[in-house]
């Protein structure tokens, strides 16, 4: 399955983003797909992720109650609504899916085996 990710921008601190994930080629339906992202410098960290029965959802502590991840089946479309942007969430955001992988595992990168291209996120403060 390839996967584009898009709306990365430039924003200021506070303001908010929505990142999307479309599955070209195939539906997302019967895949998990994440978010990870990674700033210059830094490792790849997990975002967040929805489980691939769609109701189980999973976020790094550090965007708890500011990011919330969606996965429409219809759509094909995974959106990451990121609101209450810090400049410390600017980095590239990826997003991954994987067809077979466990709950348990859903937080680590080597777990999925799709990724899209990333799309920039920069918040100044």
């Amino acid at each position: 399955v390839q996967l584009q990710a898009s709306g990365g921008g430039l924003v200021q601190a506070g303001d908010s983003l929505r990142l999307s994930c479309v599955a070209a080629g195939e539906t997302f339906r019967g895949y998990s797909v994440g978010w990870f992202r990674q700033a210059p410098g830094k490792e790849r960290e997990f975002v967040a992720a929805v489980f691939r029965d769609g109701g189980s959802r999973f976020y790094a502590d550090s965007v708890k109650g500011r990011f919330a991840i969606h996965k429409d089946n219809v759509k094909n479309t995974v959106t990451l609504q990121m609101s209450s942007l810090k400049p410390e969430d600017s980095a590239v955001y990826f997003c991954a899916a994987g067809r077979t992988l466990i709950m348990s595992s859903i937080r680590r990168d080597q777990a999925y085996h799709y990724w899209g291209q990333g799309t920039q996120v920069t918040v100044s403060s």
